[in-house]
């Protein structure tokens, strides 16, 4: 790849897990009550066709990973398990008293955090809380982010009874140097071990997280994680960009050096080998970021046209509503965002007053629904089009004349009410997608928000 096309377009930008990104959420004309209409008119409009999603943020860690941005509370304390618990199946009885049918399950997703901090006995809690007041899809996917350290036989056993089928575990990558210096000491044989189990249980779906880019990282430790990873054949992985974010308060990054962090060719370099020995593996690449081989779901709904993206990254399968549990979760009813509280505390009293703990969102306009059906065909299909009518914007003849000198560069192609991203291109997906981003256009960020896009 041309180190002038990655110096070019290596800005900060979204990653596009919504639109409009939470920065540009307009919270001052959002309130509980435009929540309440939001998921409600989605519910009714989806659930029995495709069915709802929940995403339940479990995020309690024994120890911090300092290369994370997500929202956590570190503690060895676990006590701390039986009253979250409570609180989230408290936060799941408030949506169901307000739908007007029992839910119909069709994905849930342990997110964190770690899920596997918790107990199997507190997890089937959870989950037989969950279903308590609702039912299974017929066609369902169940999944939880496992860390190989703490994640037991136990875990994989139990919520395999409980229907999951899918796990993913946090890799990042092998060196210890790299380890030490993200706080994340994890053994390969940790790894394997957790992924043979897996497998000897019966989940259908494996997959490891890479992530590249990461503080004293080289070639070489890109190529080993690799050929290890190849070594236990995960149906699917993703391979992230580090998002090197050192002003988010309270994510740790601290323990090294922004000069030990590669950057633009030479941290580009470590993705491109890494991709070509996930191909020559059988891996095929997946949207932003992700591999899958050809017998996992997420293959298939990508040839399928039905690959889709939101705040638990890539599905295989959408659903309309995505209710978030738990403290700092978000929800998508298509329509509106809504985020939960941040601070757990806070979360546990807004619950104890009976409130669904919300405390910000964002409803979409119509130019905003436009916006994110060409930016999820993007980010999911590399291609979007504007043959339909509701898919014509008045700022899209402006969009496109930004976009001819990407067409120069070869990165896309431009067709009659058609835009295909080139295998060049998708490197650069995310500055594609923020070409069509209208609000960041509109509002160029004064402080640093995002992470480099390349």
């Amino acid at each position: 790849m041309s180190v002038s096309l990655i110096q070019k377009y290596n800005v900060p930008g979204p990653r596009y897990t919504s639109y409009p990104t939470v920065p540009y959420w307009d919270e001052a004309s959002f309130s509980q009550s435009k929540w309440q209409q939001t998921f409600l008119r989605s519910f009714k409009e989806s659930n029995a066709s495709e069915g709802i999603s929940l995403y339940i943020h479990l995020p309690f860690c024994e120890s911090l990973c300092t290369f994370c941005g997500c929202h956590k509370r570190i503690t060895k304390r676990h006590e701390v398990e039986h009253p979250y618990i409570d609180a989230v199946l408290k936060e799941w009885d408030l949506y169901c008293d307000l739908f007007s049918a029992k839910p119909i399950i069709k994905e849930i997703h342990l997110g964190g955090g770690t899920p596997t901090f918790f107990s199997t006995e507190n997890l089937e809690r959870l989950i037989t809380g969950i279903l308590r007041k609702a039912k299974k899809a017929s066609e369902y996917e169940f999944s939880f982010e496992g860390h190989p350290n703490n994640t037991t036989r136990e875990h994989l056993q139990k919520l395999y009874d409980l229907g999951f089928r899918r796990v993913s575990y946090g890799v990042q990558d092998y060196s210890e140097k790299v380890q030490t210096a993200i706080h994340r000491i994890q053994p390969f044989h940790n790894v394997a071990k957790v992924t043979f189990w897996a497998k000897e249980i019966g989940y259908t779906s494996i997959s490891h997280d890479l992530v590249f880019g990461l503080p004293f990282q080289t070639l070489e430790n890109v190529v080993d994680t690799i050929e290890k990873t190849n070594s236990l054949s995960p149906n699917r992985l993703a391979f992230y960009s580090y998002a090197h974010v050192p002003w988010i308060k309270g994510n740790g990054q601290r323990g090294f050096k922004d000069e030990d962090v590669p950057k633009d060719d030479e941290k580009r370099q470590l993705y491109e080998v890494g991709k070509t020995l996930l191909f020559k593996k059988g891996y095929h690449e997946i949207g932003m970021d992700h591999f899958a081989l050809e017998e996992d779901t997420m293959y298939k709904a990508f040839k399928a046209g039905k690959l889709h993206r939101n705040f638990m990254g890539y599905t295989a399968s959408k659903t309309q509503l995505m209710i978030g549990l738990g403290v700092s979760s978000i929800s998508d009813s298509w329509y509106a965002f809504a985020q939960n509280e941040k601070e757990i505390e806070t979360y546990y009293a807004r619950l104890a007053n009976n409130e669904l703990p919300v405390y910000r969102g964002h409803v979409l306009t119509e130019e905003d629904l436009i916006i994110r059906r060409h930016i999820l065909n993007l980010m999911c299909q590399f291609e979007t089009s504007w043959k339909e009518d509701n898919l014509y914007f008045k700022e899209l003849p402006e969009v496109l004349a930004q976009l001819h000198e990407m067409e120069s560069d070869g990165l896309l192609l431009m067709q009659p009410n058609r835009l295909v991203v080139t295998e060049k291109g998708k490197a650069f997906v995310r500055n594609i997608c923020m070409a069509f981003d209208l609000r960041l256009k509109r509002k160029t960020p004064q402080t640093q928000l995002f992470s480099m896009t390349v």
